[in-house]
């Protein structure tokens, strides 16, 4: 669907590491000091989802095809972002262009890592960016008001939606909160997404922690998460590098050193889900003895919209979705196991695919 999340925060965070450990590369320079990343990296990364590999093992698949979703590793914001200082005109326009935001912040204490700032506070460190992206929208909101008042005169009923959409987030960032908290009503969405404001941007909060407490977290990630639960966001804990090193090591080797460090699993697959949920998207996917393949669509995507993921011709010449539940396509070994016991249904144009379905397009071109 080319949906990217922006990782974003103060120089010196971890940013940088976790893109590295991401995209399981060095594509992104890991430096000990301030705009070290100028232009911004982008990576493209699988979703882990153990059930595409159940699904394949079941339907012989020759290949496996996960969904993927794109990272933007964005250079460290600073105060005064907002009128330039640093890079941060450059920085502001690369936020725009992202979907959702992945915020590290440094819950860490390590003299040997110099803080912009000279303390170390996450919640500070987030109001920091916060008040940059709120002072942002407000100038952006300011022009375009300005730019829409001689067609709400004339009576432009976009231009009027507009106008109110504006004045709503207006309102909430001189009230100081971020546009995100606004509440935009039923079929809106789409008006307010073409806004492209930075504070509507969902954010899910990193909390990039010391080795020691990346399977708990610390006092400093506490508060971080209780904040997130204020506000409606999301966090999640990991140890950026711990998980550079793990993406370096050999599968086997990996899983013996999560198992060391008291981890299920590392840390970046929790982060690639949750930015995955947080963008409101959900999988399905098609399995045959060619291929197992994920398919990225929004929660609710009807099904012709889902089969147009995979071609324009399966949507505009839809008949109908033969549909397997996933725990009842393993539970019956597949799709002829399925339709036996009755399991394979039959949806139409107004089924709301659901996640982990297994589907079959029916269309004529």
């Amino acid at each position: 669907m080319g949906l990217q999340v922006g990782i974003v925060g103060l120089p010196n965070v971890g940013k940088s590491t976790l893109f590295n450990a991401l995209t399981r590369t060095a594509a992104a320079q890991a430096a000990n000091f301030p705009f070290c990343t100028i232009e911004p990296n982008v990576g493209e990364v699988a979703v882990p989802d153990p059930r595409l590999d159940v699904l394949a093992g079941i339907a012989k698949s020759r290949q496996v095809i996960p969904a993927r979703i794109t990272f933007v590793d964005i250079a460290g914001l600073v105060r005064g972002a907002s009128k330039g200082e640093g890079l941060g005109n450059q920085f502001l326009a690369n936020i725009r262009e992202v979907d959702a935001i992945a915020h590290v912040v440094r819950c860490f204490e390590d003299g040997d890592v110099t803080h912009v700032e000279g303390r170390i506070d996450p919640i500070a460190d987030i109001e920091t960016i916060e008040t940059e992206l709120m002072i942002a929208d407000l100038e952006s909101i300011e022009r375009r008001l300005a730019g829409l008042s001689r067609k709400v005169k004339g009576g432009d009923k976009e231009a009027i939606e507009q106008e109110r959409l504006l004045k709503a987030a207006q309102a909430a960032l001189d009230a100081g909160r971020p546009a995100r908290m606004v509440r935009v009503g039923e079929g809106e969405d789409r008006a307010w997404r073409m806004l492209q404001l930075l504070t509507a941007k969902p954010v899910l909060y990193v909390c990039n922690v010391e080795e020691a407490s990346a399977a708990t977290g610390n006092a400093l990630s506490a508060r971080v998460a209780e904040r997130a639960r204020a506000e409606g966001a999301a966090a999640v804990v990991i140890s950026a590098r711990i998980e550079e090193e793990l993406a370096q090591m050999p599968p086997e080797e990996a899983a013996l050193f999560l198992q060391e460090m008291g981890l299920a699993e590392p840390g970046l697959d929790r982060l690639i889900r949750a930015a995955y949920g947080l963008l409101g998207l959900q999988t399905y996917f098609t399995a045959g003895p060619k291929e197992a393949r994920a398919w990225t669509i929004r929660r609710g995507t009807l099904a012709p919209q889902a089969a147009g993921v995979i071609h324009g011709d399966f949507e505009r010449g839809f008949i109908r979705a033969e549909t397997i539940a996933y725990d009842d396509y393993v539970a019956h070994g597949g799709e002829a196991g399925a339709r036996e016991a009755g399991k394979l249904r039959v949806e139409g144009k107004g089924y709301a695919v659901q996640d982990g379905d297994v589907l079959h397009f029916l269309f004529n071109t």
